[in-house]
């Protein structure tokens, strides 16, 4: 005779008792061994920077956006005070004298250069391109905590102060479907640090942050443009901390700024591809695992304070005060000039404050 057996359609837990399962993922030295549903999965309230965490990128390569930095591990660039991490940026010319711009070395040894590209692990100066003459830093997770889908909230503090260019983002842990953008971008927020920077009669500088998704076949093709979305603020988001926040699920991509949606990208079936309008390209479809693709993999944490650069994220046709934008973002000698306008942008600054530091007081991350 046969035995029928019937089974209840309960929801589905973890063998270890009330964990329910979640569609996140996780990979990582401090990622946790099972993931339950709704769960703190990752948190960081910087009572020091744990390097077991915190991956500093030493590099000269500007970050692939002919930035002006020398990202270094300098404790003088990044530190925590009073439960915040500062990322500083700090003058070249505190170490050496001025002519070392313009003839010195820096070699980053092998074994701690992180990106070697553009001259990114060793630059000699000379009378046209002079070496990075600001240090700072760029934080990442790439070996400690990666994730795909979940809630992540940073509070943080934008800096002010001329051509600064502070940034919160995500890039993907193993770059799936290629190099930027195929594999995608996550900027939860990223802002510049001008306090008077004037597209028309709109304040782009601190009086505004922006939140992006980068996607497409090749940079020339990349779709940003679909997915950025803007908040202003009149005074500036650099007078107190905000919440910066991302909640990415299987269906959507939601950012938002002090609990206040700023931008909703959810793709139709046919995906990113066709959200991008990108079979009139005659391209091959790169995203046919899920309409999420490519943000349907791990992506890892970046916290880093960038300084000018030449890709039009400082536009041409605006107006700063108190000087214009002292490089051409064409001019191969950008960075030399740059420095030469420094009467200008550097009492900005605030070199004795804290205003040209990007503080952040917590990071945290939730399963869905």
């Amino acid at each position: 005779m046969m035995k029928f057996v019937l089974f209840l359609l309960l929801p589905i837990y973890d063998v270890y008792g009330d964990c329910k399962q979640s569609p996140t993922t996780v990979s990582g030295s401090h990622a946790p061994k099972n993931v339950c549903s709704g769960e703190l999965i990752f948190e960081e309230k910087f009572d020091k920077i744990d390097n077991g965490i915190w991956q500093h990128e030493q590099t000269l390569g500007g970050g692939g956006n002919g930035e002006f930095q020398w990202y270094s591990d300098d404790p003088k660039n990044s530190y925590v005070q009073d439960g915040k991490l500062h990322i500083k940026p700090t003058l070249l010319t505190d170490e050496h004298n001025e002519d070392f711009l313009y003839s010195g070395t820096i070699e980053i040894p092998p074994d701690k250069c992180t990106n070697k590209d553009n001259n990114g692990c060793k630059r000699t100066g000379n009378s046209r391109v002079i070496l990075n003459p600001i240090k700072s830093a760029r934080l990442n997770t790439v070996n400690s905590f990666a994730f795909k889908f979940g809630k992540m909230e940073v509070r943080a503090k934008v800096p002010a102060g001329d051509w600064l260019w502070p940034a919160i983002w995500l890039l993907p842990k193993d770059w799936k479907y290629g190099g930027w953008p195929r594999s995608g971008e996550i900027d939860v927020m990223e802002s510049r640090g001008n306090r008077q920077l004037y597209a028309g009669n709109k304040n782009i500088g601190v009086d505004e942050v922006a939140c992006t998704l980068h996607w497409g076949p090749d940079p020339a093709h990349n779709q940003w443009e679909k997915t950025h979305y803007e908040k202003n603020l009149n005074g500036g988001f650099d007078k107190d901390f905000h919440k910066y926040q991302l909640e990415w699920t299987p269906e959507h991509i939601q950012l938002s700024i002090d609990d206040a949606v700023v931008g909703t990208v959810t793709p139709p079936g046919g995906g990113f591809w066709e959200l991008g309008n990108l079979q009139q390209t005659g391209m091959q479809n790169l995203w046919t695992n899920s309409k999420m693709a490519p943000f349907d993999q791990n992506f890892y944490i970046i916290l880093n304070l960038a300084i000018g650069g030449t890709s039009y994220y400082f536009p041409d046709n605006t107006n700063n005060v108190p000087g214009p934008r002292p490089w051409s973002n064409a001019a191969d000698n950008a960075m030399t000039t740059f420095w030469q306008g420094k009467g200008e942008w550097l009492p900005t600054w605030k070199m004795n404050t804290d205003d040209s530091h990007l503080q952040v007081d917590y990071v945290k991350v939730w399963a869905l």
